[in-house]
């Protein structure tokens, strides 16, 4: 399995800052996924530590840690954010393509082990999508035992 999954500490910066828009708790993500995931980079894009608003009522998705760099929204993505999204497909797993309406049917853990992540790349996040994936299943098996009416 990659290394999509750990947060390289930096003592200079905090892991975790406050959306400037909303206020929304958000964690620092590696800086090789801000550039991987932005549509189109502005010249001379400093070399500063960004953040992920997770927020579902907030446009902004990457804001870095120097007020002075750029901010970057939804539609500056390659793209859609699955934490933003309300209408399907919503994306969970974006190594492998999978939305949340996949996950009723399909299951990651074998890509994973298998070694075929790149989250770091792929997901806004820069982190595993696997934790993404067992909240949704576990919802949906919740759901599934509910009695119906």
């Amino acid at each position: 399995m990659s290394d999509c999954c750990s947060v390289n500490a930096k003592p200079s910066v905090p892991v975790v800052m406050a959306c400037p828009v909303n206020g929304a708790r958000s964690k620092r993500v590696d800086l090789l996924t801000v550039r991987s995931l932005v549509r189109q980079l502005p010249l001379g894009m400093p070399n500063t530590d960004y953040y992920f608003c997770e927020a579902a009522d907030c446009d902004v998705v990457y804001f870095a840690f120097d007020a002075q760099a750029p901010m970057f929204r939804r539609g500056d993505l390659l793209v859609r954010v699955g934490s933003k999204e309300t209408e399907d497909p919503i994306p969970v797993c974006y190594c492998f393509g999978f939305t949340r309406s996949d996950i009723e049917n399909e299951f990651t853990v074998t890509e994973v082990k298998a070694g075929n992540c790149a989250c770091e790349v792929k997901n806004p996040s820069g982190k595993c999508c696997l934790g993404d994936v067992t909240r949704i299943v576990k919802r949906k098996l919740s759901q599934e035992s509910e009695p119906r009416l």
